[in-house]
């Protein structure tokens, strides 16, 4: 296994984006190449990267609403925003969709490159905040991922199936936010088709029954998109 920073190029530019990322290669980093942001977040989801740089205006699935959905599977992980967008509004809808950095076009690798390994020097010196979370507590419910086991304040326990485990991790992840059903379904199903789509549905009716211990806990339907676990 290699331990090169592995960073994820998303640039609908076929030219630009191999330019970028055999420069990225040669500064010693593995890089992954995708050309629309559906394929961008399909790479993010089946693989393991330290960094995203995503190109804004791409077809299919835009660089805002990709960052989005990755900040619904990964909090932590920075994002670069690259784009020939450079109004102050442009920026600020950029920084909100959870940019860590902002560089318009046209740039120069060298000045790309420096962004990169800044925003990692900061990031990866903290690894401690980024450490992922394994127990969640839930009103009167505590739940230990790693042990799969759903418990409340008297300590009656419910065992939760891996998939089960997987996506009350995911739904605790986005508390009171959406967790998209594309998300979802591709990070632990690695698949979104109807079959695993109808699947999961089952799988979120089983959850709502563990937490009818606590009323106050509420997996809601988010019509067309997915799920948010509300949590007061």
């Amino acid at each position: 296994m290699s331990n090169k920073t592995n960073i994820l190029l998303v640039e609908d530019d076929p030219n630009l984006g191999s330019l970028l990322q055999e420069y990225i290669i040669a500064k010693g980093f593995n890089c992954q190449l995708e050309t629309d942001g559906d394929k961008g977040l399909k790479a993010f989801l089946k693989g393991s990267y330290d960094l995203c740089a995503l190109d804004v205006m791409m077809p299919i699935k835009d660089g805002f609403t990709l960052a989005k959905e990755i900040r619904n599977t990964d909090k932590q992980i920075p994002i670069i925003f690259l784009t020939a967008k450079s109004l102050k509004e442009d920026k600020i809808e950029g920084f909100q969709s959870g940019a860590d950095d902002y560089l318009t076009k046209p740039f120069s690798m060298e000045e790309l490159l420096m962004r990169i390994k800044a925003i990692l020097r900061r990031t990866q010196g903290n690894s401690s905040v980024n450490a992922d979370i394994k127990n969640f507590k839930l009103g009167i419910l505590n739940f230990d991922y790693d042990r799969r086991i759903l418990k409340d304040n008297v300590d009656n326990e419910q065992k939760l199936t891996s998939k089960e485990a997987d996506l009350l991790k995911l739904l605790c992840e986005n508390k009171n936010d959406v967790l998209e059903r594309s998300v979802a379904l591709n990070k632990i199903w690695k698949d979104d088709s109807y079959f695993n789509a109808r699947s999961m549905d089952v799988y979120i009716t089983k959850l709502r029954k563990y937490l009818k211990a606590d009323p106050k806990l509420e997996i809601v339907n988010m019509h067309g998109r997915g799920f948010k676990l509300l949590t007061s």
